[in-house]
């Protein structure tokens, strides 16, 4: 079972999301699904009744998928003293031929979003800084194609 890098707040997102699709979003759709059955008429025609059961079916699926990435989480801390980037570091990086600065946070899959500054450590970029000090020129291999960054500040 691989883990599953999440920090602090990642990990509080996901376990309220669970909590809220377990109670409150599963008594939703069961209401829905007996309202709709209570309005009677052919269920192979109740567009209602299909359509509850569809959402049931996700949030059935999503709960499934948060209660697996949960049990093999992993909760990470940003680094006080960080040296090296590592899973869980707030790192400040330049293209190497110019460009503004653009600082990312190194975390798991389950909370990449880039719009929002957090790179997934399996994405070329997060694994290519990966283990790297200030200073030092990576090399990243992307599907768009190679390019250099250097790491101005880690946090």
């Amino acid at each position: 079972m691989s883990v599953t890098y999440l920090t602090p707040e990642g990990y509080r997102r996901l376990r309220e999301e669970l909590e809220y699709l377990r109670t409150v979003k599963r008594q939703e759709i069961a209401q829905r699904l007996h309202e709709a059955l209570a309005e009677g008429g052919e269920l192979i025609e109740n567009m209602e009744y299909e359509a509850a059961k569809q959402e049931q079916a996700f949030v059935e699926g999503r709960i499934q998928e948060l209660e697996h990435l949960l049990a093999k989480a992993k909760v990470i801390q940003r680094p006080v003293q960080a040296e090296v980037v590592e899973v869980g570091s707030q790192v400040t990086i330049q293209d190497v031929d110019g460009g503004p600065e653009e600082t990312y946070t190194i975390v798991g899959p389950a909370e990449a979003n880039p719009a929002r500054g957090f790179i997934s450590n399996e994405s070329p970029l997060g694994r290519a800084l990966l283990g790297h000090r200030v200073g030092d020129v990576v090399e990243v291999e992307a599907p768009a194609g190679r390019f250099r960054v250097r790491i101005l500040k880690i946090a």
